[in-house]
C-alpha cells in the first residue's frame, strides 16, 4: 500500500540535504547603486558540471496537477544545479529524495514554498518536476546546458509510489 507523504514548511535547515533555499528573509545585504539598491549576494551556487556545461536561464510554465497526487517518477541531474524561482509569487510544492544510485520512496520528502522562495537543487538530489498549485504559474529556471545528459528519470514500482494530498 502506498503511504502518504507529510508537507513541511520550506526552511534552509530542512532543505540544505537538497539544495538552498533562495529568499531574502533573513538573509544579510549591502547596498548598492548609491544606497538605492539592496543586494541579497550569492544566494544559491550554480553548478554547471564537467566539461563545457554552462548555466542558461529559462521560464517553465506549469499547470496545476490534480490531488491526491500518485509520486511515480523521480529526476536528477547529475551534472548540474537546477534552480526553480517563481515569478508571480505563488506557493509552489517541491518533493525531493536523497542523492543515490536509485530514489528511495520511503526517503521521499515535500516542502511547500511560500511564494516568496525559490530553490536550488544540488547535482544529483532526486526530485519530481515542478508542482505548481496554480494554473500557468511561471517559474525562472538557472540550470545546466551542455553536451553530456543530464537528466536520469527513475520510475517507481505501482506499490511503492507515495501519495501526495494537499
Amino acid at each position: 500500500m502506498s503511504r502518504p507523504l507529510r508537507i513541511e514548511p520550506l526552511t534552509a535547515e530542512g532543505f540544505a540535504p537538497f539544495g538552498e533555499v533562495i529568499e531574502t528573509a533573513g538573509r544579510d545585504w549591502y547596498p548598492i547603486n548609491n544606497g538605492s539598491t539592496r543586494r541579497y549576494h550569492a544566494l544559491a551556487r550554480v553548478a554547471t558540471g564537467p566539461a563545457d556545461g554552462a548555466a542558461i536561464i529559462s521560464i517553465f510554465r506549469a499547470r496545476r496537477l490534480d490531488y491526491p497526487l500518485t509520486i511515480a517518477m523521480l529526476e536528477r541531474h547529475p551534472h548540474g544545479s537546477q534552480a526553480f524561482v517563481p515569478l508571480r509569487g505563488e506557493p509552489f510544492l517541491v518533493v525531493v529524495a536523497p542523492p543515490a544510485t536509485e530514489p528511495d520512496a520511503r526517503a521521499i520528502r515535500v516542502f511547500r514554498a511560500d511564494g516568496q522562495q525559490g530553490i536550488n537543487y544540488h547535482a544529483g538530489v532526486w526530485h519530481h518536476p515542478v508542482l505548481a498549485l496554480r494554473d500557468e504559474d511561471e517559474f525562472l529556471i538557472v540550470d545546466r546546458a551542455g553536451s553530456l545528459p543530464n537528466c536520469d528519470e527513475f520510475f517507481f514500482a505501482a506499490q511503492e509510489c507515495p501519495i501526495l494530498a494537499l
